[in-house]
């Protein structure tokens, strides 16, 4: 099956009939609303459309978050694409709700309340910030890029990039007034949440110093981020883990000195892609350290000579590369980051399964895993694969759908031991 086709439904006797609403709509005849559609003609995409614009459904009072909804509705058919807002939501709540349990719904739920408690109290300092602006957010080489035309676009961008290391890249990117105002934003959700004793979510369980920028209010601007510049940067450089379907994002602000964090450890991110910029000023030291690529069953594997590159920041600038990039932090004084982890919604899964090679034999283990193995260890895992890839057809078959083609991410639960949100992903196979 090609995987521009459409998935068919399949005859499932527990969806109701097409309502006499929708078929009206759908046949251009309708009123703009009518339940939503279930017939069994009716399919979703493998792969979204990129070229459609989805609606917002930030002003409705959702079960689940809006920009699912969004991401969602690029996978409708193209007859579900035109038809009423109030009609894709009802077919795509449906969905969701077939194929999401009690407990995520409810965590999605809670989450979505803390944030309504923030941006309901809290006062931003910078109004401006909350909308994307590129004339004022961005440095000219970087706004100039993207302003090409459709056919000298992918070339203009990749003209203002450098590549230090294999799979790494950095550009200029913020304006330093812009650099400023973020850090001064920060500060002032930091100082509102000392003064009103509200407890925060943090990054993430290795950082305790930073914010959520999505948290207090940023989220749309950080959408707009991520459709109109970041997916584009990572269709050209990032094609093998997501390109232009990432579909989702994580962004926060990381603070490093002498009485915040000091450093952080070698990690993987939990992302198809990181972007992360310098906004610090005044400060000494201040190094990203790269250890090469790894699947998850490699993470802890040796590093190759090759592999070793070490970044300075530079306030502005951006670095950008795969999640699975290992990478550590060390800083001295007053270092801020604004990282960006941008998923599509098979990010840590995808990222298992690999063609490094020695001797001629894939590692088996992930896509782009750099770590090499024995030839012995290289032909048992070559097995196990073949045994896996026999399991999956035979569940393919059963479902009508390749496995993972309609992603979309919730938030994991609380981490009552530390008070901050762990964030995972968990995939959905949607079924028909």
């Amino acid at each position: 099956m090609s995987l521009d086709k459409a998935v068919e439904r399949g005859k499932d006797t527990s969806l109701p009939p097409m309502s006499t609403a929708l078929v009206a709509e759908t046949n251009g005849n309708g009123n703009g609303t009518g339940a939503a559609p279930s017939n069994a003609s009716y399919r979703l995409r493998l792969n979204p459309n990129q070229d459609h614009k989805a609606e917002n459904y930030d002003d409705l009072g959702l079960e689940f978050t809006p920009l699912l909804f969004s991401s969602l509705e690029r996978y409708l058919p193209p007859n579900l694409l035109n038809v009423s807002r109030d009609t894709k939501y009802k077919y795509m709540r449906d969905i969701l709700r077939r194929y999401s349990t009690e407990g995520e719904r409810t965590r999605d739920q809670k989450h979505r309340e803390y944030r309504q408690k923030i941006i309901s109290n809290y006062q931003p300092l910078y109004r401006e910030l909350y909308t994307l602006n590129p004339s004022t957010f961005f440095v000219q080489s970087f706004s100039k890029a993207f302003s090409a035309n459709d056919k000298n676009r992918d070339e203009s961008i990749r003209s203002i990039m450098s590549e230090p290391a294999p799979g790494i890249y950095t550009f200029d990117m913020l304006q330093p007034r812009f650099c400023d105002m973020l850090l001064n934003e920060v500060a002032n959700f930091e100082k509102w949440v000392h003064e009103t004793k509200f407890r925060i979510m943090r990054p993430n369980t290795m950082n305790k110093y930073g914010a959520v920028l999505d948290d207090f209010g940023m989220e749309s601007m950080l959408e707009k981020l991520m459709e109109d510049f970041i997916r584009h940067i990572s269709k050209i450089f990032f094609l093998d883990v997501g390109g232009y379907s990432l579909d989702s994002h994580h962004g926060f602000v990381v603070e490093y000195g002498m009485d915040r964090d000091v450093e952080l450890g070698f990690h993987v991110d939990d992302s198809e892609v990181t972007l992360n910029v310098c906004l610090g000023k005044h400060f000494t030291g201040g190094e990203l350290f790269f250890r090469g690529v790894r699947c998850e069953k490699h993470v802890n594997t040796e590093t190759h000579p090759e592999e070793i590159y070490d970044h300075a920041h530079l306030p502005g600038r951006a670095i950008i590369h795969r999640g699975r990039h290992r990478h550590a932090e060390e800083t001295s004084k007053g270092v801020c980051e604004l990282v960006w982890g941008v998923q599509k919604g098979e990010a840590s899964k995808a990222s298992a399964v690999c063609d490094c090679k020695e001797n001629g034999v894939a590692c088996g283990s992930t896509r782009w895993c750099c770590f090499q193995s024995s030839l012995e260890e290289e032909e048992e895992e070559e097995e196990e694969e073949e045994e896996e890839e026999e399991e999956e057809e035979d569940d393919d078959d059963e479902c009508g759908l390749f496995l993972g083609c309609c992603k979309f991410r919730f938030l994991s639960q609380l981490d009552h031991n530390s008070a901050v949100w762990d964030f995972d992903l968990k995939w959905w196979n949607v079924v028909y």
